[in-house]
């Protein structure tokens, strides 16, 4: 007995240091993590993370101050987001060491079909026309997590953003960089909503949007109805028909968010999640699993061999993503299959270490692939009691299509662009479908540890999944410094581009062009490899620690302790 109390006390006393060793600083690294006994909120924006971290203060859990976080988002930086976006997320609720999945993507309109679009003489979805825009899941999303699991009203959780809303903000660095788009400059309402006086607001200058407002407003009030079965849809409705829109009342009406089981694989003991298709996350644990058969630490972060095994890696769970993902309510998406370590093992004998693989997919499929858009916002927040919630919502492309109904005070997506119209696809487009969707919060955990993840960015994102997770596991990495490293990233699903941050060596770089990378260099830090954000659950110390992207004009903020 002695012998095994021994044991047993070695096992804690190793599995203690090596958590230590896990969440120390690293060389080189930019920041400190948050680490708290009560709760974090880390999102894109420092205002966005102030208000989660004050809804937390007033008695909110980690659902309620994520909803708050987000609707600021939608409010600071309605490029990337907003209230005519989608959403998906996971809650790690602690107590009960659940873990659960949120699809409240939208669906098209239900006459949108590839027959109407044929006979109205349309062989292609335009970026920034109506037909691109489904029914936005973003209020009837916040809803569901409200009803779920949350605490606080939305009165309480939205009283932050339509204070912004209506009061302005000044904009913050990257706000001031990204906010005008000039190929939306012709869209109906862009310019009213978000260049007052004809000219982008810069640095400094204050924002406001009271028609923003007054929408929140209606939603504080009413929930979802607002949005889906009142004066608001009627409002949507006229306006998407008069731009040539197919979109009904009972198309909004009739559209509900669904709780989904996530998927998950194993990485070196760390179990990693993410949400099933309609989604790409398959994709970024596809990825995990050719990984893993190769000594990723042993050939060293950032290294020529460790980066040339995630980029064909990459190409490879792309193409298995690309073609067999759909909307599972259509068509059956072998996930089980994709997710196999047999698979894994095929696929990974396939990476030929001193040569890139350029085989490209169809053409006729290439130019669809690589039309798709990069701009989202991914938040976490975490409570004092451990709960977490790893949240994504976006407007797909930009503003969206830029399109914004009179007096409503946000644009729509236009995620319905990512549509294939070739018929008997998965992702071929049929009425009441959810496309291929590039927006996938992630989870990870091992014994007493538990990181709500995520880092924004079209396609990038399951790349990038994989990356932050390989910090993490095989370099040893803490959260912030995990999201602070170099990072590749390869938006096309052809050829043998590829585009890297200059934080990898140049040295590095010089042999992976030997091996057939074609590498586009990108500034430091650039917004092109995502911006991500992460918050961390020690359940054994019950300590909270939370990392933010320097690519944002983010922050992780905490709770502040009770006054009493």
């Amino acid at each position: 007995m002695k012998f095994i109390a021994r044991t047993v006390a070695l096992v804690f006393s190793c599995s203690a240091m090596l958590m230590g060793q896990q969440f120390a600083s690293m060389p080189g690294q930019g920041r400190s993590m948050v680490v708290t006994k009560f709760g974090i909120v880390a999102a894109p924006q420092f205002l966005a993370s102030q208000a989660g971290a004050h809804i937390l203060e007033e008695g909110g859990n980690a659902i309620d101050a994520a909803i708050a976080a987000n609707a600021v988002m939608g409010v600071v930086q309605p490029y990337v987001n907003g209230m005519g976006g989608d959403l998906f997320a996971l809650y790690y609720e602690a107590k009960t060491g659940k873990l659960y999945g949120l699809n409240s993507s939208g669906w098209t309109p239900q006459a949108l079909t590839i027959d109407y679009l044929k006979a109205h003489h349309i062989n292609s979805i335009d970026p920034i026309g109506v037909h691109s825009i489904d029914i936005p899941g973003c209020v009837a999303g916040w809803e569901a997590l409200k009803d779920r699991f949350g605490t606080l009203p939305f009165s309480k959780t939205l009283a932050p953003a339509i204070y912004y809303a209506q009061n302005g903000f000044p904009l913050a660095e990257r706000n001031a960089r990204y906010w005008s788009s000039k190929r939306l400059m012709q869209q109906p309402g862009y310019k009213e909503t978000y260049l007052p006086g004809g000219v982008a607001p810069k640095l400094g200058d204050l924002f406001r949007n009271p028609a923003l407002a007054n929408s929140l407003r209606q939603v504080a009030a009413h929930g979802r109805d607002a949005y889906y079965n009142g004066p608001m849809t009627d409002t949507m409705v006229k306006f998407l028909r008069a731009q040539g829109g197919t979109h009904t009342r009972e198309d909004f009406a009739d559209f509900q968010p669904e709780w989904v089981k996530p998927i998950s694989t194993t990485y070196r003991g760390w179990t990693v999640y993410e949400l099933p298709p309609n989604g790409q996350g398959v994709a970024a644990l596809s990825m995990l699993n050719i990984m893993e058969q190769f000594p990723m630490a042993q050939y060293g972060h950032n290294s020529a061999d460790a980066l040339q095994v995630m980029i064909e890696a990459k190409k490879l769970a792309y193409a298995d993503m690309y073609r067999y993902v759909g909307d599972p309510r259509f068509t059956p998406i072998p996930v089980k299959a994709m997710l196999s370590k047999d698979l894994a093992k095929q696929r990974a004998k396939l990476i030929d270490m001193n040569k890139a693989s350029c085989q490209v997919l169809p053409s006729d499929l290439t130019q669809y692939l690589n039309a798709h858009g990069k701009t989202t916002i991914y938040l976490s927040t975490i409570d004092k009691d451990g709960n977490i919630v790893s949240l994504i919502q976006s407007n797909y492309e930009g503003y969206g299509t830029g399109m914004v109904a009179p007096g409503l005070g946000f644009s729509f997506q236009d995620r319905g662009a990512g549509f294939s119209l070739t018929p008997g696809q998965p992702n071929s487009l049929a009425g009441h479908k959810r496309p291929l969707h590039t927006i996938i919060p992630a989870f990870m955990e091992k014994g007493d540890i538990h990181i709500g993840f995520g880092i924004m960015g079209g396609w990038n994102q399951a790349q990038a999944h994989a990356q932050f997770v390989a910090n993490v596991v095989d370099y040893g990495m803490n959260v912030q410094a995990a999201l602070e490293q170099a990072r590749f990233t390869k938006p096309t699903f052809d050829g043998c581009d590829v585009q890297m941050e200059p934080g990898i060596p140049e040295a590095v770089r010089a042999e992976l062009t030997k091996r057939g990378q074609q590498i586009q260099l990108l500034q430091p830090f650039s917004f092109t490899v995502g911006q991500g954000e992460a918050v961390v659950r020690d359940s054994r110390r019950n300590v909270n620690f939370a990392g933010s992207d320097p690519r944002s004009d983010g922050a992780a903020i905490p709770q502040e302790p009770p006054a009493k």
